[in-house]
């Protein structure tokens, strides 16, 4: 059974390749996973994935991607090809443009996950978009239709991962970002949580940015995410 940093996800938001390896070998072999965003991507494209996984890592390639079915199809194809490990589609781009990513994966043993809305959102900002609905069943709403198209799991906030756990059928892979230290600044994020909360919740994986890329003493950062059960107890 695997233990906490196995499933932590640590988001590489760097502006170049060279600060993101560096801080890849620093941490060494206590992290595995760790996520391209479309800031790194753009800067380093493919080779940052391919040194990635020249270290052995697992790479969750961010790129949410979002367009009509057959555009998400071909995109999907072409990064089954890089031997990424986790990508993300955007769950309101519908179940076809989502079951077209399932096709484009094909044999490729590579988790596909929705982006439900995004934690940098709070109620307030859907309620301008138009949202009628609580943000809690919005996201429970767009995770059903993203399950039954063949998405192998969903990204929703720490805040809503145990309602979902608890009122969903089936198992489902859920990751959650804005993942904080209690005494960390929440930044630009707003429904966020500590890794002992979101885990306690029922998050399969956690995605842990500033907390761990910008803190001076990382060894005891890693020490402190190692001591929270995975399992959960």
């Amino acid at each position: 059974m695997s233990g906490i940093l196995e499933r932590v996800i640590v988001a590489l938001d760097f502006p170049d390749g060279e600060s993101a390896l560096r801080f890849v070998d620093e941490a060494g072999g206590r992290l595995t996973w760790y996520k391209v965003g479309l800031q790194l991507y753009l800067s380093e494209g493919e080779s940052i994935v391919r040194k990635l996984k020249e270290r052995g890592k697992k790479v969750f390639l961010d790129l949410k991607l979002h367009d009509i079915p057959n555009t998400v199809k071909g995109a999907v194809r072409a990064i089954s090809r890089l031997g990424v490990d986790m990508i993300t589609v955007h769950a309101t781009g519908g179940g076809d443009m989502i079951r077209a990513a399932r096709e484009g994966a094909g044999d490729a043993d590579m988790i596909i996950v929705a982006v439900t809305i995004l934690t940098s959102l709070s109620h307030e900002d859907l309620v301008s978009f138009g949202y009628s609905l609580d943000t809690v069943s919005i996201v429970k709403n767009l995770s059903e239709i993203s399950l039954t198209a063949g998405a192998d799991g969903i990204v929703c906030s720490p805040l809503e991962v145990g309602y979902l756990k608890n009122n969903l059928n089936g198992t489902f892979i859920a990751v959650t970002p804005g993942i904080r230290f209690s005494e960390d600044a929440a930044g630009d994020q707003k429904r966020v949580s500590t890794p002992e909360e979101a885990i306690a919740a029922g998050a399969d994986y956690i995605v842990m940015g500033r907390s761990l890329t910008a803190a001076g003493n990382l060894r005891e950062r890693l020490d402190q995410l190692g001591s929270i059960p995975f399992p959960r107890p």
